[in-house]
């Protein structure tokens, strides 16, 4: 498939803070692509870059082809960023209407604001607007100008349920017409309604690429952690260490682990069990998982 937006060994830093770490990426025309990972992961720093919005400090952007500093390249493009500001004396169907003037092909506006359900709002003020309205909104301007490939930062974040699934409507008749979507969420199951492919990064790598099923099945990990002087070799342990005299664990299975620590006959107190995060699961998975736990 075409490649419309690319990444390839791309650093880029703020003063001393290295946001993005040698991420290399294709996003290809049609997909519906999820990017998941933690606050500060480097998931809106990455969209900046690929929309033209900053430069990478070293490696290479394209967009279409092209630079994505070159106005020709972004015509094709449409973004909702994390915040958006909109005039509030302004009517919704207003400033659709000005944002559309932008492109040398509209969506009408009729069938912008219906594909999201605002079609009754096309005369009210966006100051009278709830906050999930107007971030309904600030999504239906990302395809306004009939756009080739949108970039979606956390698009339902302030939304409620029924608001949520009316922006996945919008979103998937795109996608079902042919378009692509990058969109990013901190949330699994943001992008789990939504997208084929996910991309997941931490600490500013990409630490998976692969399908929704596959990334499903990975984040089954749990994270164990307990008290005990010293630990055998134990089944399914992805990660360990010692953190302020307790042991934290990475594990596939932590009803198995339990049962062979008992079974070892290993003395340990203030056994905790919980879901391991998004950043835990695919950095025990992507990094190389001891071998065994006995020296922590």
């Amino acid at each position: 498939m075409t490649v419309l937006a690319r990444a390839i060994d791309v650093t880029r830093r703020y003063g001393g803070v290295r946001a993005l770490d040698g991420v290399s990426l294709d996003i290809r025309a049609g997909e519906l692509v999820g990017l998941l990972g933690p606050n500060g992961a480097g998931k809106s720093t990455l969209i900046n870059l690929l929309v033209g919005l900053r430069r990478p400090t070293s490696g290479t952007v394209e967009l279409f082809g092209g630079s994505p500093l070159d106005p020709v390249m972004r015509r094709g493009i449409g973004v909702t960023p994390q915040e958006t500001g909109l005039p509030e004396s302004l009517r919704v169907g207003e400033i659709v209407d000005f944002v559309s003037a932008h492109y040398p092909e509209r969506l009408g506006t009729g069938e912008l604001l219906a594909r999201f359900g605002l079609g009754e709002l096309v005369r009210r003020q966006v100051g009278g607007l709830s906050g999930g309205q107007r971030r309904r909104l600030a999504v239906a301007l990302a395809f306004a100008g009939r756009p080739k490939l949108v970039f979606l930062d956390e698009p339902t974040t302030g939304l409620d349920v029924e608001a949520r699934r009316a922006l996945w409507d919008g979103i998937k008749a795109f996608h079902e017409d042919g378009g692509t979507v990058l969109l990013t969420s901190h949330y699994l199951e943001e992008v789990e309604a939504l997208a084929e492919r996910v991309l997941v990064v931490g600490q500013g790598r990409v630490l998976a690429d692969d399908t929704m099923r596959a990334v499903r099945g990975l984040v089954g990990t749990r994270r164990v952690s307990l008290v005990a002087d010293r630990l055998p070799d134990l089944p399914g342990v992805l990660s360990a260490e010692r953190v302020d005299g307790r042991i934290d664990l990475v594990v596939t299975d932590p009803d198995r682990l339990v049962v062979e620590l008992v079974r070892a006959g290993v003395p340990f107190s203030g056994l905790e069990i919980r879901p391991a995060t998004l950043e835990e699961a695919f950095l025990a998975l992507t990094t190389n998982p001891p071998k065994e736990t006995a020296h922590v």
